[in-house]
């Protein structure tokens, strides 16, 4: 019998301390969000949607060096290049496999001149298989879209480069 009440006390005793916690947890600021109206911070570091980056020129930054397709473990990059009159390399074609891509970010990581990145956007559903082939265009007009935020979120992580 008296183990019993022993534990009948325990009980009302971890009964009482439980609703004391969800009395306390009722008047704190709530911490979830109404997600498609309102938007957490995002990291600096995250891998959303591909971009190709311009200089400020106006001038692409790729340099057809092919490092983003030779590193790329998913071989989801396909970089096509001709020489240009002055002897350097420009991209003529430049094609990611978004149904391929597994978000590793070695391709922004190989890049010498910071010209493939991972931006901010990572809600990019699409209805059909085809509109996730992104070719150099789709890629180049991304850049163009995120340039401040991709600048930014470069700056930021200079730190960990």
């Amino acid at each position: 019998m008296k183990i019993s009440r022993f534990f009948k006390t325990i009980f009302l005793l971890d009964f009482l301390s439980g609703l004391l916690i969800a009395v306390k947890e009722i008047f704190k600021k709530k911490k979830t969000i109404n997600y498609p109206f309102e938007k957490g911070a995002i990291s600096p570091r995250a891998r959303g949607e591909h971009a190709l980056r311009r200089y400020p020129n106006g001038e692409e930054r790729c340099i057809a060096c092919k490092l983003c397709e030779a590193v790329c473990p998913a071989q989801a990059i396909t970089i096509e290049s001709s020489e240009r009159e002055d002897g350097s390399r420009k991209t003529t074609r430049y094609d990611i496999d978004m149904l391929k891509c597994i978000y590793c970010g070695l391709c922004e990581e190989s890049c010498p001149v910071d010209a493939i990145v991972q931006g901010p956007n990572f809600e990019f559903a699409t209805e059909t298989r085809e509109e996730l082939f992104y070719n150099k265009e789709k890629l180049l007009e991304n850049g163009d879209r995120w340039e401040s935020i991709l600048e930014a979120n470069i700056k930021a992580d200079s730190a960990h480069r």
